[in-house]
């Protein structure tokens, strides 16, 4: 490694701790480094099961690419592949955090590295010697690990031909594909699909598992979504969560169903080329590449928070398959309550054929909902991705049933999101896309605030004039003066998005 310490990002890939970590088989450092052993030729995740490697034998990588790249392939034990995702791109806002965001919605492999670097407004050769220096590897490294691990998900768990996988994963050619395959796994595919049964589940459909780092408090997940689901789009029913999806080559649905360990996922896609962006946003959407035990410890050293975090361990914070619909969700909810915004929003997005006029009607008419909602959850009816931004700004007045003021800032954050003015997806500038924001009229500080929080993933938010926030304060013994519960909150930093979600669970 050149020495014995290296600085990456965030994580001091220090000889010594990650070999701690690996000799006692750490799970929480699993997806922030990994295991290279020279001796064998292969890399692990530092829980990896097998016998600790000789020191002399070991070198640690920041990516697995960077594994990779160094001639090592997966270690078919331990999967590192499969290992949850580093927190550290989750939560960063700098170039290198939107990058990695960004490759793994599958940009590189849509529109090439330019396309990439144009997003991120630097020069592609700027922007591959940062990933090299913080991951030891370049963009079309990183895209290619990811095609890997996308490849060796459809050979184990659908029926398709190795030909059709290959396309399927992002390949140029079942050549490159079969070579990739080699290299990383050290089989080749038709090897890999051997001992695994399929899931027959219809074309297109894939069943896979999403790791976390523990603890995930799945109800308090679930409650939230729960509480904000909208009728045609996304449901929560049995300890499960479904909703449909707006992806690059087509429309899909996820199937979400938290268990000890993982998040169970059922992906119908119309396309399977978009299998990689899928698990990204659904990634995204339950939190799971967070670090859990650091959010908790940072929470808990405050006597206020302290006795919720012991009862609720593991409280994420729930943020978005698709930013502008949590723009639209959050303008149409402020000073009115969850209910009467779903009710609003089901209308509107009848008028943009996202939900049946059956639906809506039911809205209406006492009983007939929750009817109707069981009627779905017991036949799993189909649902579709939230309306996008052509979508809504074709809606009549008609059909926002809201305060001018109201439907005049959503089509204004509709126009600058279809303009590409507004990027409202984890890959953009946070900082830039709240300036931008809060120049719209209608938006303030708590809109800005809930859409850095939800749809642009910052971990540090804080909404001290929401008023569930500050009667959770109150419930806990703090101050519910705004001003005052600002101050007090950065006690709480880097982490203030998991304390508002804690504020109001206590409300």
């Amino acid at each position: 490694m050149g020495g014995s310490r290296r600085i990456i990002g965030y994580v001091e890939l220090d000889f010594e701790r990650c070999y701690r970590a690996v000799d006692s088989r750490d799970q929480r450092f699993d997806g922030w480094f990994y295991t290279g052993v020279t001796s064998t030729g292969i890399y692990c995740r530092p829980s990896c099961p097998a016998m600790t490697p000789k020191r002399r034998n070991v070198r640690f990588f920041p990516s697995s690419a960077a594994a990779q790249r160094a001639g090592l392939r997966a270690c078919r034990r331990c999967r590192p592949d499969a290992s949850p995702g580093s927190p550290q791109w989750d939560v960063r806002a700098d170039v290198v955090g939107r990058a990695m965001r960004l490759i793994a919605d599958g940009v590189v492999d849509r529109d090439g590295v330019p396309g990439l670097a144009a997003r991120l407004g630097y020069t592609e050769r700027h922007l591959h010697r940062m990933l090299r220096a913080e991951l030891g590897a370049g963009p079309l490294a990183l895209a290619r690990a990811q095609r890997a691990q996308t490849a060796r998900t459809l050979i184990e768990t659908t029926g398709l031909g190795l030909a059709e996988i290959a396309f399927a994963a992002g390949f140029g050619s079942v050549r490159q594909f079969n070579d990739t395959v080699r290299a990383v796994y050290g089989a080749p595919p038709s090897q890999l699909r051997s001992g695994h049964d399929t899931v027959v589940g219809g074309a297109g459909t894939v069943t896979l598992r999403l790791a976390y780092r523990p603890p995930l408090h799945a109800a308090a997940l679930l409650d939230f979504l729960a509480r904000r689901t909208l009728p045609g789009v996304d449901e929560v029913v049995d300890g499960t969560y479904r909703r449909g999806l707006r992806l690059p080559h087509g429309p899909g649905e996820a199937t979400l169903s938290p268990a000890v360990g993982h998040v169970a996922a059922t992906l119908r896609l119309t396309d399977l080329r978009d299998l990689a962006p899928a698990v990204a946003r659904c990634r995204r959407l339950f939190d799971l590449d967070s670090d859990p035990l650091a959010v908790d410890q940072t929470l808990a050293a405050d006597p206020a928070l302290a006795a919720t975090v012991a009862a609720e361990p593991g409280v994420r914070v729930p943020r978005a398959v698709d930013g502008f619909e949590i723009a639209v969700r959050a303008i149409a909810t402020q000073q009115v309550s969850l209910a009467s915004a779903r009710t609003t929003l089901t209308r509107l997005l009848a008028h943009t054929g996202t939900v049946d006029q059956e639906v809506v009607d039911s809205e209406s008419v006492p009983g007939r909902r929750k009817l109707l909602d069981q009627q779905e959850g017991s036949r799993g009816g189909a649902l579709h991705g939230f309306a996008t931004a052509e979508e809504v700004l074709r809606v009549a007045d008609s059909g926002f049933r809201m305060p001018v003021g109201r439907r005049e800032t959503i089509r204004a954050v509709a126009r600058a999101v279809a303009a590409g003015e507004l990027d409202l997806e984890p890959g953009g500038d946070r900082e830039e896309t709240v300036r931008r924001l809060t120049e719209i009229p209608g938006i303030g500080g708590w809109t800005a605030g809930y859409l850095a929080m939800r749809a642009l993933g910052d971990p540090d938010t804080f909404l001290p004039t929401d008023l569930a926030l500050r009667r959770g304060a109150a419930t806990l013994g703090l101050t519910d003066n705004p001003k005052t519960l600002d101050e007090y909150a950065v006690r709480w930093r880097p982490w203030r998005s998991y304390a508002v979600i804690r504020l109001w669970r206590s409300a």
